[in-house]
């Protein structure tokens, strides 16, 4: 943990006021940061080793996003950790995708959210239509991350209607997702920059549209009408990556409003003394262990095939919530400094509020632990 601790420290956090007001990473630093990431072995620590990856297990990948959490995702996310979607490329697809993302050759990223699909999925509308031996993709794509510099993307679409339990919202039938991986460039496939978040400035969120995009038969990921398995897979992975995350950035909060209660003179005394601030430190410092263990033994579990999606649920949920409650309180012990764009709290504020919304709401993230419990009872 030390390697990717002191390589944040230098080679991300020094960047990050640059990065906040251009609301972008400029190419020849974010190349510079790649490159430097790829020769200190930082790259791809989710894939195995016999890939090129660093092959590090769950508690291990964990705590390397924590450390990773401690800066901005416009600069984390250069020491790319591919989507572990990836993992179902076959025959052509693994040295034109798979290998070269883990060899840091290529970008990709992930298209799922649409516009009137956010939490719903499966009621997206993109749809991939066969054509003799090619699929032909129409539909539209918003909220998808660094798209904007990725070399291709995951995208997933409507191909079928599949059967399912009957529902009266559904009348038995539900559709059947797949994946593709589609090139930029690719004719009928644009990007274009979506709106500008106060979350993470420079980590881009883009709008992909689709407009009889033809791909070939090869460009199917994994099987026809399994895309929602995959999916549920990388977003098991991804929530613990917020809850990490979230753990990481709430530790270095903290450390910046302690030392401030320290050093801060009232009534010729450290702020900290005074109750009032001295046990919001001790209620932030409780909650980010707490978060930081429920984190860690999901991550224990999925290392041993046992982390339900209830525990990633947990995980994210908590943390993520946790960042939002001590980021709030650590501008309260800053006051009105902690609202100034010269320190980082406030960024750290403004960051904070995304994280219980991308990944799952946590209004999803409450259903699905409420679903599994309800379900072990027949109800």
């Amino acid at each position: 943990m030390a390697t990717v601790r002191d390589f944040v420290r230098k080679e991300l956090v020094p960047h990050e006021d640059l990065v906040e007001r251009l609301d972008e990473v400029p190419k020849e630093l974010a190349a510079q940061i790649r490159g430097r990431a790829i020769a200190a072995g930082l790259y791809a620590p989710n894939f195995p080793a016999e890939l090129g990856g660093g092959g590090l297990d769950g508690p291990s990948l964990t705590l390397v996003e924590r450390e990773l959490g401690w800066t901005s995702y416009a600069l984390q996310w250069l020491i790319a950790r591919p989507s572990n979607i990836l993992r179902a490329c076959a025959g052509d697809q693994v040295q034109a995708y798979l290998l070269p993302v883990i060899r840091g050759e290529r970008v990709d990223c992930l298209a799922m959210t649409e516009p009137n699909a956010g939490s719903d999925v499966r009621s997206m509308t993109t749809r991939a239509t066969r054509d003799g031996g090619d699929w032909v993709l129409n539909g539209a794509k918003h909220f998808i991350s660094y798209a904007d510099v990725a070399d291709f993307v995951i995208v997933f679409a409507v191909t079928d209607t599949e059967q399912t339990a009957a529902e009266p919202t559904t009348g038995g039938k539900r559709s059947a997702i797949s994946a593709f991986l589609v090139d930029h460039g690719t004719p009928g496939f644009t990007v274009s920059r979506g709106p500008s978040s106060v979350s993470h400035r420079g980590y881009h969120h883009c709008e992909l549209s689709f407009a009889g995009c033809r791909v070939p038969g090869s460009a199917l990921l994994g099987e026809q009408g399994r895309g929602f398995d995959l999916l549920s897979e990388w977003l098991g992975a991804s929530r613990l990556t917020v809850a990490a995350t979230s753990v990481g950035r709430a530790r270095r909060v903290l450390d910046l409003a302690a030392d401030w209660a320290a050093r801060r003179q009232q009534f010729g005394q450290p702020v900290g003394r005074f109750q009032g601030t001295g046990f919001k430190l001790a209620d932030m410092a409780t909650e980010l262990e707490a978060a930081e263990l429920l984190t860690l033994r999901a991550a224990w579990k999925l290392s041993h095939g046992a982390m339900t999606d209830s525990d990633a649920a947990m995980a994210k949920l908590f943390a993520s919530e946790m960042l939002g409650r001590l980021t709030d309180q650590a501008v309260q012990i800053f006051g009105g400094t902690g609202l100034m764009s010269e320190f980082p709290v406030e960024r750290f504020w403004r960051d904070a509020r995304v994280e219980r919304i991308w990944d799952g709401t946590s209004e999803i993230q409450r259903h699905i632990i409420s679903r599994a419990m309800l379900r072990e009872r027949g109800a």
